[in-house]
């Protein structure tokens, strides 16, 4: 069975977004931990899901990376994004522009389930906060990576809705101050 990894950057207080969405606050600059971690995330998979929120924002920039800035850093990871199926889960749109795209309009913990089951490589999330909170509640992710930057907002989205037991699996820490956990969800 396919896992379904979550990749997010949030706060060292625990925000994944502002109050109104803002993401001025992640650390501009990548370093080689990250761009390690980075890597192996984006070839353990071969399908990215989120949320309509985040669904336009995306595609836009991966693509305009792509067909405008092919001299860019991200670009191997911009082709990769545009050329990697996505699935949009809304219940209010029914198409989203954009490249090797397909909207999800039914029940999102049957439908992740059912992609879950599928043969092919791991599921990644990238977001929005919303979205991401809904597949916690529901008990749909398997392994999270959080990138947590050395900031702190004191207010915005959160992604946990409740109390929520990790176990740490790996942590790095990176040079520009950015610490990256991956967790696994826990019962105990």
């Amino acid at each position: 069975m396919r896992k379904l990894k979550l990749q997010m950057n949030i706060t060292t207080d625990g925000f994944a977004a502002g109050p109104n969405g803002e993401l001025d606050w992640m650390e501009p600059e990548t370093d080689k931990q990250q761009l390690q971690v980075l890597s192996e995330l984006t070839e353990s998979m071969d399908t990215i899901i989120m949320g309509r929120k985040m669904a336009a924002e995306f595609t836009s920039y991966w693509e305009n990376v792509v067909d405008n800035e092919q001299d860019s850093p991200e670009y191997p990871y911009a082709k990769i994004f545009v050329d990697t199926h996505k699935i949009v889960f809304s219940k209010s749109i029914s198409s989203v522009e954009g490249r090797n795209i397909v909207v999800e309009n039914r029940d999102l913990v049957e439908s992740v389930n059912e992609l879950k089951g599928l043969e092919g490589k791991d599921i990644i999330v990238y977001g929005g906060a919303n979205f991401v909170s809904e597949l916690i509640k529901n008990n749909l992710i398997d392994e999270l990576n959080l990138f947590i930057n050395p900031t702190v907002l004191g207010d915005g989205l959160r992604i946990f809705p409740d109390r929520y037991k990790l176990r740490l699996i790996t942590s790095t820490v990176c040079n520009n101050g950015v610490l990256i956990n991956k967790y696994r969800p826990t019962t105990d």
